[in-house]
């Protein structure tokens, strides 16, 4: 695996950007200089809607520095009741202030209708993989997409049920949405390995199924790709963001990176959040699986 000093920039791979980091640029008036600097930051989208106030005072400051990918978690694509206006209005704002590199959201839904109007569920539910389902998703995206004028990013979800009347395997779910609506695709292995083993697949076979259907996916639609740490309870997996990368996690990752090519990836630690060199560690180990795979492909007479 090719060697890298710990303190050079990475040159693909860019962390989440929580709170108890912010100082890592406020107080110190740059990155650390000993610290190995991330290809881009992402943010939470719904951390930033107000108006003011100190948080985005922060991301603008951040975004003299690294390029900045905006991430939802609230846009309700999958929602039949339709996008919130107010919502879609304020990440419009948001996304003409930072000028963010990509803009994201999750395939799910959290809106439903009610008799004093829409509900929101404040979580990622899982849509059905249907044709009614597809045509929602298709027309959301292209809504939000108008609006933005830019491409939208779609993430697969972490599920912990799914629906009776799928028809669609979820990954030609994704390969017709992004033809249809021009969106790409934000891949989640995290999540992909999450819901093999929810299925109950055994370590060895939930891995193949990861591979298999990143395999199927288009490989041009894929815009950015994500890691993260999962929790094991007795009967369930929790896509918790609250620890290191899996083996099996890398394994998957490494193989999407010899499918795909390199892509913009991006370590999430959310829960428990570590101080910044155990984060930065994962996005050094990270960009070493980018550079071990295309120095394989440079080998081998393709493109990087």
């Amino acid at each position: 695996m090719p060697s890298r000093r710990p303190f050079m920039p990475l040159e693909t791979v860019g962390i989440g950007w929580r709170q108890p980091h912010y100082g890592a640029l406020q107080e110190q008036g740059g990155w650390p200089a000993a610290q190995a600097r991330p290809a881009f930051l992402e943010a939470h989208s719904e951390n930033f809607f107000a108006p003011g106030g100190a948080a985005l005072q922060a991301l603008l400051g951040a975004r003299e520095s690294f390029g900045i990918s905006l991430h939802g978690v609230g846009l309700s694509l999958g929602s039949a009741c339709g996008l919130d206006p107010w919502h879609l209005d304020r990440l419009a704002e948001l996304v003409e202030r930072v000028e963010p590199l990509r803009v994201s959201d999750h395939a799910s839904f959290a809106r439903v209708a009610g008799a004093a109007g829409a509900v929101h569920g404040s979580d990622l539910l899982p849509i059905a993989f249907t044709e009614i389902s597809l045509s929602i998703m298709v027309r959301h995206v292209q809504q939000v997409q108008e609006r933005l004028g830019r491409q939208l990013l779609v993430e697969n979800l972490s599920a912990y049920l799914s629906w009776q009347g799928d028809s669609l395997a979820e990954v030609e779910f994704f390969n017709e949405l992004t033809r249809r609506s021009g969106c790409g695709v934000l891949l989640d292995v995290n999540n992909l390995v999450v819901n093999a083993l929810n299925r109950g697949a055994a370590a060895d076979a939930a891995l193949a199924q990861c591979c298999a259907w990143i395999d199927a996916l288009d490989p041009a639609s894929v815009g950015e790709i994500h890691l993260a740490g999962y929790a094991e309870l007795d009967d369930i997996v929790i896509d918790d963001h609250g620890s290191r990368v899996r083996p099996g996690v890398w394994q998957v990752y490494r193989h999407a990176l010899a499918r795909l090519g390199p892509r913009p990836s991006l370590i999430e630690w959310d829960t428990d959040v570590p101080e910044l060199p155990v984060l930065m560690n994962e996005a050094v180990l990270a960009q070493r699986c980018v550079d071990e795979v295309v120095d394989t492909r440079v080998r081998s007479g393709l493109t990087a």
